[in-house]
């Protein structure tokens, strides 16, 4: 499979990559800074420059064109402003989720975080409500979607980089707790081969079911 990932340097992103190259599939990440390029080439993915705060709709779709599946992993990342997570956070979800719908590319999956519909507490950061709100924005405009795209969104739990366990807890409801980046990507992949997660919202933490099982129970 052609596999496009918005936000194709980001940590899960990068993992991801790999496990869809050592497959034999063609992952093919979206980056907006050319030096990153050398790194998604290690991990196995075409490079693709395009900037998705500053994209037309119609040259994103270009850059889809032709895959299988879209997966929506940008962020504005940690050390970026409120304004920065309403632009990648939001803005740029809506904008892949239009052009994947353009290009006809009916599977997405959209890493999002877990507990975004939850109220925010009333002393909450700036920047922090901030995000929760872009993901929950971006959450519910893909949710209006169902007859364009085959969507499935994945609220991972606080993401760590330790090693990967290949154990983890998926559903509608599962207890908020961390969940590391390398079995984020590995339940990516996953996602990818069962067509019944889609129009599902799983959370994600480590748990104890092996991951394709895990999957695979989500849909039941």
């Amino acid at each position: 499979m052609r596999i496009v990932i918005a936000g194709g340097h980001g940590k899960i992103a990068l993992r991801l990559a790999r496990l869809l190259a050592a497959r034999g599939d063609e992952p093919v990440a979206l980056i907006r800074n050319p030096d990153h390029s050398q790194d998604v080439v290690d991990a196995g993915a075409e490079p693709v420059l395009i900037d998705l705060e500053k994209a037309t709709v119609t040259e994103l779709t270009e850059k889809i064109m032709n895959a299988d599946a879209v997966v929506f992993s940008a962020g504005a990342g940690p050390g970026s402003g409120a304004a920065r997570k309403e632009t990648v956070d939001h803005r740029a979800s809506v904008l892949t989720a239009d052009a994947a719908s353009l290009a006809g590319v009916r599977r997405l999956i959209q890493v999002s975080a877990i507990g975004v519909d939850n109220p925010l507490p009333p002393d909450s950061d700036e920047v922090w409500a901030a995000y929760v709100e872009a993901k929950r924005a971006a959450d519910a405009d893909l949710r209006e979607r169902t007859l364009e795209l085959d969507w499935t969104i994945l609220r991972p739990g606080r993401l760590t980089d330790e090693p990967g366990t290949g154990r983890v807890a998926l559903g509608e409801k599962v207890e908020r707790d961390s969940v590391t980046r390398d079995d984020v990507a590995a339940v990516i992949v996953a996602l990818l081969d069962e067509p019944e997660t889609v129009g599902r919202v799983l959370n994600l933490v480590n748990g104890e079911t092996p991951v394709v099982e895990a999957v695979r129970a989500a849909t039941r």
